[in-house]
């Protein structure tokens, strides 16, 4: 699964670094995992001014993400996980849990600081890549 930081870059940025996790997910070989509070965020930051993106450009770059996404339904109260030192990102960890996702990629500090908690599930998309290689 991806945090909305890499979703992101996947989609905004696509001749850049991470365009390969947007063809991976087109290909099928990355399965995405979204949640309603997932969804949301990445809905929210696709508005943010400095991309500048109009209403049917965020509509396009969503259904060249959200096809490809399995929902998850996080259960209430979430699980209890070790927690992660920004809570707002606690959901991605919760998600990844949840879905039984292979990996959890990011960029994020805060989450990358738990990789002890979470043994070889939160990579970077470059240690995912070797792994895959």
């Amino acid at each position: 699964m991806l945090d909305t930081n890499i979703v992101l870059s996947a989609l905004v940025f696509n001749a850049g670094r991470l365009a390969w996790i947007r063809h991976a997910w087109q290909q099928q070989q990355l399965q995405p995992l979204v949640c309603r509070e997932t969804a949301s965020e990445l809905l929210r930051v696709l508005a943010f001014p400095k991309f500048k993106l109009s209403t049917s450009e965020q509509q396009e770059l969503l259904a060249d993400f959200l096809p490809y996404a399995d929902v998850v339904e996080l259960p209430m109260p979430w699980p209890d996980l070790p927690a992660c030192r920004d809570e707002k990102d606690q959901v991605f960890l919760v998600l990844a849990h949840v879905g039984k996702a292979d990996a959890l990629i990011t960029g994020d500090a805060d989450i990358l600081a738990m990789r002890e908690d979470f043994p070889g599930l939160i990579m970077t998309a470059e240690a995912f890549a070797a792994r895959q290689a």
